[in-house]
């Protein structure tokens, strides 16, 4: 099958030399990759900058902000089987570029502009592929996740709890709680992500399967 797969941060440019972004390795998303290619899968890995190297036979396409995200994945969604929205989209953005460096000065406002919601755009069209997206909360993770589910119009919905220093964004391990729309949560404990994306590999195309038999 074809696997689309979104990985790392996005970064949107304040002046030449500041940014906003979102805390995140890129770690899980390429083990999915990974995991996705040891399986015998196809693999188009969109990355926003992070300091990993590309799963050997993956096809890596490189972006940094949120619309060159947009634009990359916009372009793969109408081809793929699977989905999975494993990246950390920056949320806003400065509402203006400044073609300078800002020199620092005691204190200044920065007015932001929400940026694109990049799974809920591509989902709110027709589609055939299986959706999986990601939610990494803080709080009422569970009803965060639900909500998300619904709305992003996701097959499955993957969440964690980012609260935890040892756990989640830049850590090599994690644990995941899967949401779908029929069936109860599954709860994938702590271990690394590499056995994570092999695990939650095993559940995407196990639940896949059963909505195309529903759909037969």
């Amino acid at each position: 099958m074809r696997f689309l797969i979104t990985a790392g941060p996005t970064r949107e440019p304040l002046d030449p030399v500041r940014y906003l972004s979102n805390r995140s390795s890129g770690k899980m998303g390429y083990a999915i990759a990974a995991a996705a290619l040891a399986e015998g899968h196809e693999v188009t890995l969109i990355s926003g900058p992070v300091a990993l190297s590309a799963p050997s036979g993956a096809q890596r396409v490189h972006v940094t902000t949120g619309d060159e995200m947009f634009a990359a994945t916009s372009a793969h969604f109408p081809l793929c089987d699977v989905f999975v929205m494993c990246a950390a989209v920056c949320d806003y953005r400065p509402a203006q570029y400044v073609s300078q460096k800002m020199k620092k000065r005691p204190r200044f406002s920065l007015e932001l502009e929400p940026t694109r919601d990049i799974l809920a755009s591509l989902t709110s069209q027709p589609h055939d592929c299986f959706v999986v997206g990601f939610a990494a909360e803080t709080e009422a993770l569970v009803a965060n996740a639900q909500r998300k589910l619904i709305e992003k119009n996701c097959d499955l919905l993957v969440a964690n709890d980012v609260s935890r220093a040892d756990l989640g964004m830049d850590a090599d391990e994690n644990e995941l709680l899967i949401f779908s729309k029929n069936d109860a949560p599954k709860k994938l404990s702590r271990q690394k992500k590499t056995e994570l994306a092999r695990a939650l590999l095993k559940i995407i195309l196990e639940v896949r399967e059963k909505c195309l038999t529903k759909k037969s």
